[in-house]
């Protein structure tokens, strides 16, 4: 029975980002135990705000942003943190090693009804210089040390990357440890399977018409095969299915807000999501370019967002090239 910390030991990873991956680790036992808990704790409903990024709150939305900036405040590695909750980042520790970026509740729609959720993170280096400021959290996604997400459903299970692989842990809720259940987990090449919201597809470009079309086509179609779609209304679920048994997802770009390239950040969900899915083996895209080379404008930048199945990934671009 392999604990979280002893595997990062085992993989020689460096004790100060051990530190940091087991603080992460327990906010989000905290966060679990406290949706466990549901309409009992007065976490479920509106928190009555809106966030920066003009999305309205819930409770639990504002109590996992507050659990992790402090958890993480409190570890002394965090040099500072960004979060989709946060208009600006938060300093921290001025000797500290590490810059995280967070989603801290992602799919939260899905509270209310009992469904899974989950909360995101992505982990850079500090810079060596004496202060912070937002322009150093703006590193593309190939230079993240450590990336992962823990999903809050049926099991609570850790799925992390540290650049050599990915792993899933599940939360033993006998002992409060993470234990490792899946090693070297990979995503095949080809796949059957996608996830993407159809309510949304009078609002897509062509490209994106054609390619779902093409899919729904089966058998008769271009592609010459039978998909099924699923559709979890959280990322860190649909994301998580890919990396269990393959599939694709895709949030594109539409034109009900023309301006914005995408619903998805690119910071503390795109880029994390990227690593993992790269990590094992899959790919990470936009319509254009892969998600890791993109250079950062802001720390609440938005990106069209399509990975999972190399061969897929790369029939969708396909179609937004030609």
């Amino acid at each position: 029975m392999q604990r979280l910390t002893h595997q990062l030991r085992a993989n020689h990873v460096s004790a100060k980002l051990i530190t940091l991956i087991d603080t992460l680790a327990i906010a989000c036992k905290d966060i679990a135990y406290r949706l466990q808990q549901g309409a009992m704790s007065d976490i479920l409903g509106s928190a009555g705000e809106e966030n920066v990024q003009g999305e309205t709150q819930k409770k639990l939305d504002v109590i996992s942003n507050d659990l992790l900036k402090q958890y993480l405040l409190e570890s002394g590695v965090v040099r500072a943190l960004a979060s989709e909750e946060e208009e600006s980042i938060v300093p921290g520790n001025n000797a500290g090693s590490y810059l995280v970026a967070f989603d801290p509740l992602d799919g939260s729609s899905n509270i209310d009804i009992n469904s899974m959720v989950g909360t995101i993170f992505s982990i850079f280096n500090a810079p060596a210089t004496a202060s912070v400021s937002e322009p150093d959290f703006l590193q593309p996604g190939r230079q993240q040390v450590a990336a992962g997400y823990v999903l809050y459903g049926p099991s609570v299970m850790l799925v992390l990357t540290t650049g050599n692989g990915v792993s899933m842990y599940t939360l033993d809720q006998r002992i409060g440890e993470f234990i490792l259940t899946v090693t070297s987990v990979s995503v095949p090449p080809d796949t059957k399977e996608f996830a993407i919201n159809m309510s949304n597809q009078r609002f897509w470009a062509e490209p994106m018409q054609h390619y779902i079309n093409d899919l729904l086509a089966g058998t008769d179609g271009p592609r010459q095969k039978n998909y099924n779609m699923r559709w979890v209304a959280a990322m860190v679920a649909d994301v998580h299915r890919i990396l269990c048994r393959g599939g694709l997802f895709t949030y594109p770009w539409d034109n009900r807000e023309p301006n914005k390239p995408g619903k998805l950040r690119l910071m503390y969900e795109a880029n994390p999501m990227g690593m993992l899915i790269e990590q094992a083996g899959g790919a990470a895209y936009t319509e254009s370019e892969a998600i890791l080379d993109i250079q950062p404008q802001h720390i609440h930048q938005r990106v069209p967002v399509i990975l999972g199945a190399r061969s897929e990934v790369e029939a969708c671009v396909g179609y937004h090239q030609r």
